[in-house]
């Protein structure tokens, strides 16, 4: 199932690590690792913000996604179940919309 990770990371130890020069090999080795769909970095509320897109088969990988990003970072870690436009197609909106009349 695909999920968006938000991830928003703390100033510290971010700036630290940043600082002394760590910073891309442990953000590479959260990456290389998790092998994200897709991965995008912003600022959102005045904090450092990942959105990354990610396949998981079972809920059970949730702490293999997560993890790195608390341990490493002390970062908060949203799931969200996410579709591709051919996903919401297959819901059967019209049949939904059915039942709710």
């Amino acid at each position: 199932m695909r999920f968006l990770l938000k991830i928003t990371v703390p100033h510290e130890p971010f700036s630290s690590y940043v600082k002394d020069g760590s910073v891309d090999k442990r953000m590479q080795a959260i990456l290389g690792e998790t092998r994200p769909e897709a991965a995008y970095f912003a600022e959102i509320n005045g904090k450092r913000t990942a959105l990354l897109i990610i396949n998981m088969e079972q809920v059970s990988q949730m702490p293999a996604f997560g993890e790195p990003w608390f341990v490493i970072f002390g970062a908060d870690v949203e799931f969200h179940p996410v579709m591709l436009g051919e996903d919401l197609g297959k819901a059967n909106l019209a049949e939904v919309g059915k039942k709710l009349k």
